[in-house]
């Protein structure tokens, strides 16, 4: 008789014959020495076969793997060049507003008349605008209008100087500005109470 931690050298081998006789299906024939079915398995021919079918899947797998990997590799480097070179275009555009200041600033340097000075600013800021909408930014319009939290920043709240514009937009401190249909930056307003 044999305890938990010394089992019995005979239980054992009952227990191994048991085990390898598990792997018999119902109605097949058994080979008395090796335990293998009495036929020979599947005939050789379909058994190469089918090796091939899953070595074929196999390759398949491994190329589509490694196309994916490539794939990855290719497109966040691609990415990464695209955010390099991001603002190039806009660059391109303001860099003639940017000689334009360069121009004025020349030509106002010794210039004791405002009004050229002025006449300069304004020439250079309808250009720096004109070039930033034809980019798709956009000013809100703001001021006599109805308050909106989505695109308002409220600063103070001031008697209303008529009855009109109670709780609407009395006065605007900051431009809001849209790029496309996405607000960028929100307008900051006076409100009428």
């Amino acid at each position: 008789m044999a305890d938990a931690t010394f089992p019995n050298p005979d239980e054992l081998q009952n227990e191994g014959a048991a085990a390898s006789n598990a792997d018999h299906v119902a109605g097949e024939m058994m080979d008395d020495q090796s335990g293998q079915p009495a036929d020979g398995g599947a005939p050789k021919g379909e058994a190469t076969r089918t090796d091939q079918e899953v070595n074929d899947l196999k390759d398949k797998y491994l190329r589509l793997a490694a196309e994916f990997e490539n794939y990855k590799r290719r497109t966040t480097k691609e990415r990464a060049d695209l955010f390099k070179t991001a603002n190039q275009e806009l660059m391109t555009v303001l860099l003639p507003v940017l000689d334009d200041f360069e121009r004025a600033h020349q030509h106002t340097r010794d210039s004791d008349d405002a009004n050229v000075v002025r006449e300069s600013i304004s020439i250079i800021y309808n250009k720096l605008s004109k070039a930033l909408q034809q980019k798709g930014l956009q000013p809100m319009e703001t001021k006599g209008g109805a308050f909106d939290p989505d695109l308002h920043e409220a600063i103070t709240q001031i008697p209303a100087p008529s009855e009109e514009l109670k709780g609407k937009v009395v006065d605007e401190i900051e431009k809001g500005y849209y790029l496309g249909d996405k607000v960028i930056r929100h307008a900051k307003v006076v409100l009428g109470q």
